[in-house]
Formats: structure tokens, C-alpha cells, sequence
């Protein structure tokens, strides 16, 4: 697929680069690549296997500005990622995708902007843009389930959530990853070392990284949010053990006298005279119940109950 970076991009059969002034975008598999790379004049060998790309950066040569992306899926972030691999020069850019990942941010281009003054550096903004649009709303998502899950435990929920919160902080962690990926990659593009971008117009590079550097820090504050969750759960937990201690506690000390009671009156001796008594046995009960209601009273004002 090829495009001409008009008002808006301009879908061509042919690609004709010596022949107009117009920056072009090429959308290609890696076989078809293969078979057309030399007609771009890009003066790289860049055999692309798609499935040894593990991150998103920008390498600089030194007539070309060559790269790959592992974009995560917004809807699944622990799933693979989606790679692809790119080059440009001063005349365009090529994508190697063999996803259809591209062609879809491309659609999405095409159906909503309009450039008043059109550039490469202004597209290739509008693809990073692409790319990050729906982080907000993801990041979101990721905020409202911490909330809930915090409330839960709050309100005594004894369902454990660390799985859960597992789950979203490793989440976040590919996420952290990613932006700071792309803020190294924004940056390579700011510095223009090669020349290929006209100076106005890479603060569209610092735009996109700052947005990047906004949604990096929100990411990092959810998951330090996660892990204050999961010790929030712990601390919990702790209490919960605590108050089962404490009561243990309590009934062994109000049945520590009791026992001494019946262990002493227990052994029987022959001259006990407590035995003999027609009083002894409702004494002990009454001596028992009297002990047992001063140490509930007791407890209740240091409010160990």
C-alpha cells in the first residue's frame, strides 16, 4: 500500500519518489520488502524477521533512520505484542508489518485528519498519536479497579484480591516499559541528526513526548497505587489475625483462674475441709461467676473487647 502525504494521505497505485515533492508512506509485508526495498534508495540491507522484535526504538545510519515497534494490545496487554519495523529518509517512510496493525492506524489517519500544512513530521506524529490514543481510557480502567478493590477491602471483604492486583500491576509494568520506549524513540526523532526533518516542525516529537512522559507517570503512580493496595490487604489481614490473638488471649486469661480453681479443689486431699461443706459447690460456682465478670469488666475498660 502506498500513500502520498497530502491534505490528507492519498492512496497511489505506483510510487513515483523522483518525480514529485511529495513526502510518501509505503505499507509493506516483509516479503514484499524483500522484493522492492532497493526502489526506495534508502542504501540499507535490513532483513526483517518480525517475530525477533522485542522493542520499540529508532536506530540512526547514516542516510536513513531505520527502527521497529512493539506496540502492546490496549485491550489485553499481557498477550504478545504486535511488531512491526519501519525506515525514512527525507523522501518518506516505509512500514514492514505483516499484522495489518499499520494499515488500520492508517485508516484511522485517513478517515479523521486534515492537514492544513502537510509534512512528514506531522503524519508521523499523527501515527505515534494513533498508537497511544486509547491509553487514557485504559489507564483509567486500571484507576477504577484499584478504587473498587481498595473499598472492598476496606469494607471487610475477605475475597483475596492479590491475583487480581497481581495481574494489573504487571500490566502496568509493560505499560511503564512501553512509554519509556517510546519517549527514547520521540527524542531520537527530536534530535534530527540526519537532517530529515524540517527544525519547525519537530515540536511535534516534543508534543508527542510529552504526552508520553504524562502517561508514563500516571502508570508509574498506579502501580505504586497497587502495591499500597496489596499492603493495604496485608495490613488487613494483620489485623484480622490480631483481633483473633487478643480474644484467644482474653478467654485463656479469664479461665487461667478458673482452672487454678478446679485444679486446686481437684486433688482431693483428705483433710480439705472446704470439702465437707454443704456450701462449697455453690461457692466455687459463685466465686467462678464473680471472677469471670470482673475480667470481662476489666478488659472492656483497657477495651481489649
Amino acid at each position: 500500500m502506498y500513500y502520498y502525504i497530502r491534505n490528507t494521505l492519498e492512496k497511489t497505485e505506483k510510487l513515483d519518489i523522483r518525480s514529485t515533492d511529495s513526502k510518501f508512506v509505503a505499507v509493506l509485508t516483509s516479503v514484499e520488502w524483500l522484493e522492492s526495498k532497493d526502489k526506495f534508495d534508502m542504501g540499507i540491507e535490513m532483513d526483517i524477521d518480525l517475530s525477533a522484535i522485542h522493542s520499540t526504538k529508532a536506530e540512526v545510519n547514516y542516510d536513513s533512520l531505520t527502527g521497529t515497534f512493539s506496540v502492546p494490545d490496549r485491550s489485553d496487554i499481557s498477550s504478545p505484542n504486535t511488531n512491526f519495523a519501519f525506515a525514512l529518509d527525507e523522501k518518506g517512510i516505509v512500514f514492514i508489518d505483516d499484522s495489518g496493525f499499520v494499515n488500520d492506524l492508517i485508516e484511522n489517519i485517513i478517515s479523521s485528519k486534515r492537514w492544513a500544512m502537510p509534512s512528514i513530521e506531522r503524519f508521523i506524529y499523527d501515527f505515534l498519536e494513533q498508537i497511544v490514543s486509547s491509553d487514557q481510557a485504559v489507564l483509567q480502567k486500571f484507576d477504577k479497579e484499584l478504587d473498587t478493590i481498595e473499598s472492598n477491602i476496606l469494607e471487610g471483604d475477605e475475597n483475596d484480591p492479590s491475583v487480581t492486583v497481581s495481574h494489573i500491576r504487571s500490566d502496568l509494568r509493560d505499560m511503564r516499559i512501553h512509554y519509556e520506549q517510546l519517549l527514547d524513540f520521540s527524542q531520537e526523532l527530536e534530535e534530527n541528526e540526519n537532517d530529515f526533518f524540517n527544525e519547525d516542525n519537530t515540536r511535534y516529537f516534543h508534543l508527542f513526548s510529552q504526552r508520553v512522559s504524562r502517561l508514563h507517570d500516571l502508570t508509574a503512580s498506579l502501580r505504586d497505587y497497587s502495591i499500597q493496595i496489596r499492603d493495604l490487604y496485608q495490613s488487613q489481614l494483620d489485623k484480622k489475625q490480631n483481633r483473633i490473638m487478643t480474644l484467644l488471649t482474653i478467654i485463656t486469661s479469664i479461665f487461667m483462674p478458673l482452672t487454678l480453681i478446679a485444679g486446686w479443689y481437684g486433688m482431693n486431699f483428705k483433710y480439705m475441709p472446704e470439702l465437707e461443706y454443704k456450701v462449697a459447690y455453690p461457692t466455687v460456682i459463685a466465686a467462678s461467676v464473680i471472677i469471670v465478670i470482673i475480667s470481662l469488666i476489666f478488659f472492656k475498660k483497657k477495651k481489649w473487647l
